[in-house]
């Protein structure tokens, strides 16, 4: 919060009293590929810092290019300060999965992509690795590192990651840093979810 204080004295000699000056919260729009998983993260994420910005999550279970269209209509309708994607590379056709990057960068949207799959985002909060895995691997490995089997639905993973949070963000930027320069559609492993973590953090309380 912005403190703006009249120091001093005023004009007619009276000590002027503080004013508390507050910025006005940041609007946040994110909108995910996935139906469950990654809006079940980011909500916990928000519910867990009780962030001083608001945040709307949706999932919409389309292609990548197709949800940066919605992000782009949502986005308008609702006059948001920031609005991300997260997507995967998955199996999609390459020429999807850049058409999505070239029309965010067209429409000022923000993307938090994961190639492969956005379980790559979970695993970096235990290792590093930057070997490129099958999809069902990612799986298998969760499955030994939460100790149960991993539910791509599970309401509770934020919560669950949550100590090993700053690994994941150091393992991540130093994933990315490695593809210089970066081509997302065939860096694999790579991902961009830990830009958007670490801009909502900077609004936790």
């Amino acid at each position: 919060m912005a403190r703006r204080s009249a120091a001093g004295k005023g004009r007619h000699g009276i000590h002027q009293r503080q004013v508390d000056v507050r910025e006005p919260k940041q609007r946040f729009l994110i909108v995910c590929e996935g139906g469950k998983t990654e809006p079940y993260y980011f909500h916990g994420l928000r519910q867990d810092h009780r962030l001083n910005a608001t945040v709307t999550v949706m999932g919409k279970g389309l292609d990548p290019s197709q949800l940066v269209e919605a992000a782009y209509t949502e986005g308008r309708l609702g006059d948001f300060d920031r609005v991300w994607c997260v997507f995967d590379r998955d199996t999609w056709p390459v020429q999807n999965f850049n058409k999505a990057l070239s029309q965010a960068r067209r429409y000022d949207i923000q993307v938090a992509y994961s190639n492969e799959a956005f379980e790559l985002w979970y695993l970096l909060h235990f290792y590093y690795f930057d070997t490129g895995i099958p999809r069902q691997e990612y799986i298998e490995r969760l499955n030994g590192l939460l100790g149960h089997p991993y539910a791509k639905n599970s309401r509770d993973i934020y919560a669950e990651l949550g100590s090993r949070q700053q690994d994941a963000l150091r393992n991540a930027r130093t994933l990315l840093a490695q593809y210089n320069p970066p081509a997302p559609a065939n860096d694999n492993p790579s991902t961009t979810v830990h830009l958007l973590v670490e801009e909502l953090l900077r609004h936790a309380r």
